[in-house]
């Protein structure tokens, strides 16, 4: 865990933290920020190196319900340091993984790759989900950590091109912080909906709101399971 300090406290993280009396008055990220949502950012290649050891609890725990015996194919979205596509290559030797994301992050996914012995069965679409051809045939997509950053009409955007570039009995896995429908507990959860005030437009979203981006995008079931000991949940959308 001592890693994770490394961006915690980083200069744009620590920036969020010193300014929240102004961007509570605002109501989101201030005129001067820095532009943490920007092409080839720094601050999220920091991110993939210094998360990344810790996200490979949740990562393997997902991959072990899900990764399965037989040929799948994986689409990662915001891939960063890479630990959750990867668990599904290193629990099935059959999987192929796709790992997206700004191409500066990607190096750090593909170093991952190469540690954990499965860089012949890792490739890249370095560029922005929303703009990318994101290929097809997908059996799985992850959206780890990402829906959180955009308001409900961007994600559910997204969302539409997932559901036309995964198989007919595709699922999305959606690991992230949600609140329960109160949005005060449980604490770490619902803590999250500060730290997203400080994007132009973002929150932790509760289940029913995230269930609704998704029917909208045309999936038909979703369902939210815990992710114990990790303070996260997923949603499974079947398309």
């Amino acid at each position: 865990m001592g890693s994770m300090a490394n961006f915690l406290v980083s200069p744009h993280t620590a920036a969020m933290l010193e300014n929240t009396t102004e961007i509570i008055r605002h109501g989101g990220a201030l005129p001067s920020d820095d532009g943490a949502l920007e092409p080839e950012h720094p601050m999220w290649v920091e991110f993939a190196r210094s998360m990344g050891a810790l996200m490979q609890i949740p990562a393997r725990q997902i991959a072990k319900e899900f990764a399965g015996s037989s040929a799948i194919k994986i689409l990662d979205i915001s891939a960063g340091h890479g630990m959750y596509g990867l668990a599904f290559a290193q629990d099935n030797p059959s999987a192929k993984i796709v790992g997206l994301d700004w191409a500066n992050v990607l190096e750090v996914a593909k170093e991952n790759a190469a540690k954990t012995g499965v860089a012949d069965r890792y490739s890249t679409i370095p560029g922005s989900a929303f703009d990318v051809d994101l290929g097809s045939g997908y059996d799985i997509v992850l959206i780890p950590n990402f829906l959180h950053h955009f308001d409900a009409a961007t994600n559910e955007k997204l969302l539409k091109k997932v559901h036309a570039a995964l198989a007919p009995n595709g699922m999305v896995i959606t690991p992230d912080f949600i609140p329960n429908e109160d949005r005060i507990s449980p604490p770490r959860d619902a803590m999250f909906s500060m730290q997203m005030l400080g994007t132009p437009a973002g929150d932790a979203y509760t289940f029913s709101d995230l269930e609704k981006m998704f029917r909208n995008a045309g999936f038909s079931r979703n369902e939210m399971r815990e992710l114990a000991p990790f303070p996260q949940r997923i949603v499974v959308s079947q398309k």
